[in-house]
Parts: C-alpha cells; structure tokens; sequence
C-alpha cells in the first residue's frame, strides 16, 4: 500500500490535499465487483478486455483519491531469457486534472516492485503504445525504443521481437517498425495528456503511423540500471 504525495504549497497559506493511494494486489484475487469499477473508469477498456487482463497478467494495481479511482495497471515481474523484465500489460488513467500524477505514482509502483523482486539488477520495461501521450510513463528509462531518429540494431530489435512473442502479438510483427498491425489492443498502457501541444514533434510523428484504426499498437521498451532503479522504486 502507498500513498504519494507531494505538497510544496508554502506553510502559510497550505490546504491539506488527499494523497493518491496506489496499492498493489493478486489479479487472481478481483471479483466482479472489482472488474465492475475498473470498466466504470470508462476510458479505453471494455469489461471483457478486463476480464481478459486478469488472466493474463499476475498483478493489480490500482491508484486512488479517496474512494475514487483514478487509474489501475495489469502487470507482471519475470524474466525473459534470464533478464528481469516489468511487463505492463495494460494500464489506464483517468482523463482527469491529476493524471500526471496518477501516472507517476503508478509507475513509481511498479519501479517498487521491480526493486523488491530483483535488487541489484538492470530490468527491462516493455509495454504496448497507440499514441504519443504515453511515452510520458517511460521518461525516466534509459534507452527508450523505439525512439525518434534512431536505427535500433540487432540487439534492440530482438528485444522488440521478444516483447511481441510474450504480448502475443507476434503474428503480425514487423521487427523494423516495432509495430503490430493488429489484434495487438487487447492491452496497452492508456494514457493522454492534457496538453498534447507540448509533445515532441518527431515522437508524434513516429508514433502516428501505429495502424491503430485496424487495432495496431507499438512495442516499447526501455532499461532502467540497478543504481537508478533503488532512486525510483525508492518508498
């Protein structure tokens, strides 16, 4: 259970803010009722799409103010070909004023867990975008790729070739464009800005030729280092 909260207003003239509450949970552990609210949320996921998450994914996390929910994640922490890996398999946030913060906060959740599952270890954090906006959550991982101007190599592309497998959207993979044509919106980490016009032109422009109309979504990736990962996944 977490609860992040940063409050900078000076001492004189401070309101007292409710603090967002991430907690993190067994998947296997919601019932219906709790499917119930995360489609409530009403963004990009339908019930069935939910239900489907919670078979896929091991773990839960919700973020809250209040009893209002503001956001959840479907993840799993576990290594591919023995290198750890944080694989978000869907996340929401609500298109509220504090969806920045909603979207750190479930971010820093998952950093928390990779810290405790594997100290000491450069980790792998992969997910599947539709759009720009998204990018946001990975700002603080080294290596993001695909990114604009960069010709990812061997390596970086076998990395998107094994996220695809384990997101099973292989099928219709292509290894250059790290994009799925379709059937690959099953999950993907839902999220828009409140201020779009501030996104970088190119990452736009990279990420606009997702197929999304036909249900196409880009694999994305990056590292965090093990000396970094104890400042993010820091409590």
């Amino acid at each position: 259970n977490s609860a992040w909260h940063s409050d900078t207003t000076p001492s004189c003239c401070r309101m007292v803010s409710m603090a967002l509450d991430v907690v993190t949970n067994d998947a296997s552990a919601l019932e219906d009722t709790d499917l119930d609210e995360l489609a409530s949320m009403d963004e990009a996921f339908s019930a069935g799409q939910l239900s489907k998450a919670q078979e896929d994914w091991v773990l839960i996390t919700t973020a809250r103010f209040g009893n209002t929910l503001h956001g959840f994640t479907f993840s799993t922490l576990e290594r591919i070909g023995g290198t750890p890996c944080v694989l978000i398999g869907l996340m929401s946030v609500k298109r509220s004023s504090k969806r920045d913060q909603v979207l750190r906060g479930l971010m820093s959740e998952a950093y928390h867990r990779a810290l405790m599952a594997f100290p000491d270890e450069d980790v792998v954090v992969g997910s599947r975008f539709v759009n720009a906006d998204a990018r946001e959550a990975f700002k603080d991982l080294d290596g993001v790729t695909p990114s604009p101007g960069d010709d990812a190599v061997g390596e970086e592309r076998a990395w998107g070739r094994r996220l695809a497998k384990r997101f099973a959207i292989d099928k219709t993979y292509d290894a250059k464009t790290f994009t799925s044509a379709s059937g690959a919106q099953d999950g993907f980490l839902d999220f828009e800005t409140a201020n779009p016009e501030k996104l970088d032109a190119e990452l736009v422009e990279m990420m606009s030729k997702i197929p999304v109309a036909k249900g196409g979504a880009m694999v994305v990736y990056g590292w965090t280092m093990a000396e970094d990962l104890v400042k993010l996944g820091k409590r």
